[in-house]
C-alpha cells in the first residue's frame, strides 16, 4: 500500500475494484467457471466464498447463498440454469491436470 493513502481510501479503492470485477464477470457470462478455474485458479464461486468469509470476519450475518447472489447478481441456482453449460471432457481434463500440478 502506498504510504500516502490512508486505510479508508484504500478500502474505497478495493471496494470499487471488486464492484468492477463483479460487473466485468457479469458482462461475460459466456466465460464458464471451469474456464476461470483452469486459467486463474478461482471462479465466481470462490468469490462468493471469499465474500462470505469477509462477512463472517466483520460479524455480518450472511448466508452462503446471499454471498453467491451478490457475486452472480441472482440466485446461484438461477444463474446455473441460465448460463452454465456442461463441462466438456477437455475442460475436465485440463482442470484435473491443473490440480495435479499443485
Amino acid at each position: 500500500m502506498s504510504d500516502n493513502i490512508d486505510q479508508a481510501t484504500q478500502d474505497k479503492l478495493d471496494a470499487a475494484v471488486m464492484r468492477r470485477l463483479i460487473a466485468h464477470l457479469d458482462d461475460r457470462k459466456n466465460v464458464q467457471n471451469i474456464d476461470l478455474m483452469i486459467l486463474a485458479d478461482f471462479c465466481r464461486n470462490c468469490l462468493g466464498k471469499w465474500y462470505k468469509n469477509a462477512a463472517d470476519d466483520l460479524g455480518v450475518d450472511m448466508s452462503d447463498e446471499a454471498a453467491k447472489e451478490r457475486i452472480y447478481g441472482m440466485p446461484y441456482t438461477e444463474w446455473k440454469k441460465q448460463h452454465q453449460l456442461p463441462a466438456s471432457q477437455e475442460q475436465l481434463d485440463k482442470l484435473d491436470e491443473k490440480k495435479s500440478q499443485k
